[in-house]
């Protein structure tokens, strides 16, 4: 790994390491060695390097929401009266366990989101009674997903 340009540069062993570990983030470290052709102790070396780099974020488990009952996920563009509105609504949003993701946008919306509810009641239930009664809000077009066909990271 180099910096270049203040841009994380990988070659090609943090590449091999990278791709074991977005496929299955439990794989042993001494397997993802045998696999590389390295030691142990250089594979830690190099994530340490890729962590204080910023490149890698954290890991994380992902939860099926599905097994635990929440089927519907929908994307909900937020109109906001003014621009000024934007901090206390997020702050409201935030409050929300169903808002998973929020995103402040160029465009239409004012601000993006992804949640995600039981069903159709439920939907209904957070647009009306929590989403729409955020101060600053003045309307909302809502998106429901299908079925999610493409979930990934970005390529290494």
């Amino acid at each position: 790994m180099k910096l270049k340009n203040e841009q994380v540069v990988i070659d090609g062993i943090d590449k091999k390491i990278l791709r074991s570990l977005i496929s299955d983030a439990r794989t042993p470290i001494l397997e993802i060695a045998r696999n590389v052709g390295i030691s142990g102790a250089a594979i830690h070396q190099r994530l340490r390097k890729l962590e204080k780099s910023g490149l890698i974020a954290g890991s994380k488990f992902v939860i099926n929401p599905k097994v635990l009952g929440y089927h519907t996920m929908a994307f909900i563009g937020v109109f906001l009266d003014k621009a000024m509105s934007n901090p206390k609504a997020v702050k409201q949003l935030e409050a929300i366990p169903e808002v998973i993701e929020c995103h402040y946008t160029t465009g239409n919306w004012s601000i993006f989101l992804k949640i995600l509810c039981r069903d159709n009641s439920h939907l209904m239930e957070v647009l009306n009674k929590e989403i729409q009664a955020i101060s600053g809000v003045s309307r909302t077009e809502t998106f429901i997903s299908l079925e999610q066909q493409i979930e990934r990271q970005i390529k290494i």
